[in-house]
């Protein structure tokens, strides 16, 4: 069980959307574990993880350091040291990439590393099935998320329940996800800039702003020429 499982979209749509987990087991591997796990995300962020988290925070963290108005004007790039040098106890450690072939070799790396904690990928079925076979790695267990049932119509829009069920502990708001959608279509802010707004308050780092970008630009007029920031 990960709280990626309840990402939403279809299969397609987690083509860019590939998420490793390393975790220890208390009492069973946990000895040394600390280093083991800070060791796979730096393995991980060689290969252009587009974040990583500690379970407390992600790449891209909210800093005090900065007034309101300087919101939209601060740094976009991800700090993956930072999340690596803040895991000092157990903990669950991942790594989202936006593309099969930086998945693949990061998990080869891991392999090799034999590390001698839990990993876990999470994308679509046979997403991860075609990670596991590229790395030489059989699937030995699978679980499925049956979609979401709303016999009330109580539920947001698909587009804003891809953005926001990108956090599973659910700290993306559905409103902050609308409100970004709406500021993207009408211009006011790049879908870059709403990507990563949203990616701050995701606590475990697995919310992903390349599909979030992807997503946002989606909502474009045609014609639109996007400007990264």
């Amino acid at each position: 069980m990960t709280n990626t499982l309840h990402r939403y979209g279809n299969a397609q749509s987690f083509d860019d959307d590939i998420i490793i987990f390393a975790i220890a087991c208390k009492g069973k591997n946990d000895e040394g574990a600390v280093e083991q796990l800070r060791a796979f995300l730096t393995i991980c962020a060689k290969h252009q993880p587009v974040s990583i988290g500690n379970s407390e925070s992600g790449s891209y963290r909210p800093t005090r350091d900065l007034t309101p108005t300087a919101h939209w004007g601060r740094n976009t790039e991800p700090n993956h040291q930072a999340v690596i040098d803040a895991v000092q106890r157990l903990r669950t450690v991942a790594a989202v990439f936006d593309t099969r072939e930086k998945a693949e070799s990061c998990l080869r790396e891991v392999i090799d590393a034999d590390l001698g904690i839990s990993i876990n990928i999470a994308t679509s079925v046979d997403g991860a099935r075609d990670v596991g076979r590229a790395c030489d790695i059989p699937r030995h267990s699978v679980e499925y998320a049956l979609s979401l049932a709303d016999p009330h119509d109580h539920l947001p829009d698909a587009q804003v329940l891809s953005l926001s069920t990108m956090c599973g502990h659910g700290m993306v708001a559905a409103n902050l996800a609308k409100k970004m959608l709406d500021m993207v279509r009408e211009g006011r802010r790049t879908p870059r800039q709403a990507a990563v707004t949203l990616a701050r308050f995701c606590p475990c780092g697995a919310f992903n702003p390349a599909r979030a970008q992807r997503l946002l630009e989606a909502q474009l007029p045609a014609g639109t020429t996007t400007l990264s920031a």
